[in-house]
């Protein structure tokens, strides 16, 4: 069962990174759906393999992407959060989730993560001499828009997998 784990983790991790170049960028805010293997891994198997998808994920896209910087640590943060949200709820709720429930802890996990990304961007732009308040600030509304948005195409894509592949045989969402 370990091999296992480590294997769809791995696997996790590289589609968080393979999707996170499936993106929309509109200048300060980008549309992806590359959380959902951080919400099937934090689903599947728990907050730490959650944590431990998002980080890594997060942590290789922002390597290939920009390289290292002194606020990486802070960009690679929400994804993580998100994973150990996930899993911590799912763990609490013994890995059987209604579709209300995974409705719910997608959408408050996207809410978390857009307020994680605008206060990094927040860091980010001070220690960088870009901050100007419309840039970080101008777009929240839309940013909070989007992460329903994205909220509601996750869950329509995990409803999906559930129903459709035997990747949460072990688990039982109904």
């Amino acid at each position: 069962m370990k091999v296992r784990k480590l294997i769809l983790n791995a696997f996790f991790i590289a589609m968080y990174v393979v999707l996170s170049y499936v993106s929309i960028n509109l200048g300060n805010m980008v549309i992806t759906v590359s959380a959902i293997p951080i919400i099937m891994g934090g689903m599947l198997f728990g907050p730490i393999a959650g944590l431990e998808i998002g980080l890594i994920g997060s942590f290789l896209n922002q390597m290939l992407k920009y390289g290292i910087t002194p606020t990486t640590i802070l960009w690679i943060l929400p994804a993580g959060v998100r994973g150990g949200m996930i899993g911590f709820y799912a763990k609490q709720n013994e890995y059987q989730l209604h579709q209300k429930q995974i409705l719910f802890i997608i959408l408050f996990s996207g809410f978390v993560v857009t307020t994680l990304n605008t206060a990094v961007m927040y860091i980010d732009s001070k220690l960088y001499g870009y901050y100007s308040f419309a840039y970080v600030f101008g777009a929240l509304i839309a940013r909070y828009i989007s992460a329903v948005f994205t909220s509601m195409i996750y869950f329509a894509i995990i409803q999906v997998l559930l129903k459709y592949t035997g990747i949460f045989e072990k688990n039982t969402f109904s």
